[in-house]
């Protein structure tokens, strides 16, 4: 899509010029990145050879997570992956705007959380995250307290367990009672954790992207 018409058509619930700036300019830089992913057959499935790419939620997410959080209140939040900050924006733009809180990330590479706090910077929030380097199945153990929502987007693989698994395990007694979990790739692991009632969640399927699953902590 040409710039000018992306300019035309971008919308966001977010009010705030600087932050739909960048959040913009990462959706036209998204559009025109090239080809392949690391779910292609014969891609890469090293996370360092894509350091220069974002793989991130679509700006349609990200209105869900700003909504979601203001309408809760929410100030602690956690992201599984940071990448190059697209959700780590509507995540801290929500913290700022219900009057302060944390954005918690965890990010494999470091050209990417690089790349994340510029993003942030640029968009003056840059004081409401922290971003974790390393493994986010060690990053993310102690979050300091209660945890509103949750984004399980991170690396997807082909074995199982997925990261998505390990990580919710570990998230999941984190999060308070009324947080909720939004998780992008689907793996059918996770899907399996978060739909057992039996680990204290509901949970539905948006039509969001290739298919957004929202949960919410119950019990």
């Amino acid at each position: 899509m040409p710039n000018a018409l992306l300019n035309e058509t971008f919308k966001s619930v977010i009010q705030d010029e600087r932050v739909r700036a960048v959040i913009q300019r990462l959706e036209e830089e998204r559009r025109g990145a090239r080809a392949g992913s690391p779910r292609d057959d014969g891609q890469s499935q090293d996370p360092y050879d894509y350091a220069d790419r974002g793989f991130s939620i679509r700006p349609e997410q990200g209105d869900l997570i700003y909504l979601l959080c203001r309408g809760m209140r929410a100030t602690r939040v956690v992201e599984f992956a940071t990448s190059v900050g697209m959700s780590t924006l509507y995540f801290a733009a929500a913290m700022r705007d219900n009057g302060g809180g944390r954005v918690i990330g965890s990010e494999l590479v470091p050209a990417k959380i690089a790349t994340a706090r510029r993003n942030l910077s640029e968009a003056g929030l840059a004081d409401d995250v922290e971003i974790r380097e390393g493994d986010a199945r060690q990053t993310l153990r102690a979050l300091g307290g209660p945890v509103d929502f949750a984004l399980i987007d991170g690396w997807p693989r082909d074995e199982e367990p997925s990261l998505a698994r390990e990580v919710i395990e570990i998230i999941a007694p984190q999060l308070r009672v009324g947080g909720y979990v939004m998780n992008d790739n689907a793996e059918p692991d996770f899907l399996e954790f978060i739909r057992d009632p039996g680990n204290g969640f509901i949970s539905i399927t948006l039509p969001l992207k290739s298919g957004t699953e929202l949960s919410v902590k119950v019990a």
